[in-house]
C-alpha cells in the first residue's frame, strides 16, 4: 500500500498526479495550512520531523522531497517507460534528469523568496516600520530576486520553444516536476511568464490525471 500526506496547495499535489499517471492506488492522508500563516501542521511532525509534505509511505519506509519521490515511484512502477526516458536515448535521459533537479534546486529560490518579500510588504508591523520593511522588499526584488526570476523564466520560455515537454517532445515525469514552480510563476510573476510557459501550464491542466488527482487532493491555488 502506497500512502501519501498531502498538504494542500503543496509539492505533494505533484506525487498524487504522478500516480494517478501511473494508475497505481494510493491512501491519502490530508493535512491543512494555517489559514493565516499559510504553514503546516504540528500533525505533520509526527510524521516525520521535518513536519513537511509530501511524505511518501510504501513498504514500511518514508521518503521525503518530491524529486526523490517521483523517482522512486517511476523506477519502481514505469517498467515501459511512458514516463521515463528511453535508454537509448541520451539526450532524453540528461534533459529528463536535468529537469528533475533544476525545479527544487534552481527555479525555486527565487520564486520562494519573491513570495517571502512580498509578504513582508504587507505584514503587520508597527506602522512606524512600514517605510523600512517596503524598502527593504523593493530593494530586494529591484536588485537580486526579481532579476533572477527573469533570467530562470526566459531560460525556461527558451527551452520550451525547443520541445513541447521539458525532456522532449513527448510528456515525462520531469514535466510533473517542474509543474509547480510553473504554477507558482503564472500565479505570482505576472507579466514576467511568457506563452510558452503559458501554453505548458494550460497542457498540464488538461491531462485526465491532473484532473482526477486535484479531484483527490481538493482546491490548488498557489496565488498566496
Amino acid at each position: 500500500m502506497i500512502r501519501v500526506h498531502h498538504l494542500n496547495n503543496s509539492r505533494s499535489q505533484r506525487v498524487l498526479w504522478l500516480l494517478e499517471e501511473l494508475g497505481q492506488p494510493y491512501e491519502l492522508v490530508r493535512y491543512a495550512r494555517d489559514a493565516d500563516t499559510m504553514l503546516a501542521p504540528r500533525a505533520l511532525r509526527d510524521v516525520h520531523p521535518l513536519g513537511k509534505s509530501p511524505v511518501l509511505e510504501i513498504d514500511g519506509r518514508r521518503l521525503i522531497e518530491s524529486g526523490a519521490i517521483i523517482e522512486a515511484l517511476v523506477e519502481r512502477f514505469d517498467a515501459e517507460h511512458v514516463l521515463s526516458p528511453a535508454p537509448d536515448d541520451e539526450d532524453e535521459r540528461l534533459r529528463y534528469r536535468q529537469w528533475l533537479h533544476y525545479a527544487e534546486g534552481s527555479v525555486m529560490p527565487p520564486l520562494l523568496l519573491s513570495l517571502v518579500f512580498n509578504r513582508l510588504r504587507s505584514a503587520p508591523m508597527p506602522f512606524f516600520a512600514r517605510p523600512i520593511a517596503r524598502g527593504i522588499a523593493d530593494k530586494a526584488m529591484q536588485t537580486f530576486i526579481g532579476p533572477q526570476l527573469e533570467t530562470h523564466l526566459s531560460y525556461i520560455e527558451h527551452e520550451l520553444g525547443a520541445y513541447q515537454w521539458f525532456a522532449s517532445d513527448r510528456f515525462t515525469a520531469a514535466d510533473i516536476q517542474m509543474s509547480f514552480p510553473l504554477e507558482a510563476a503564472v500565479a505570482r510573476a505576472g507579466d514576467r511568464v511568457g506563452p510558452n510557459i503559458r501554453r505548458f501550464v494550460e497542457r498540464i491542466h488538461a491531462r485526465p490525471a491532473y484532473q482526477r488527482a486535484l479531484e483527490a487532493g481538493g482546491p490548488f491555488e498557489l496565488g498566496r
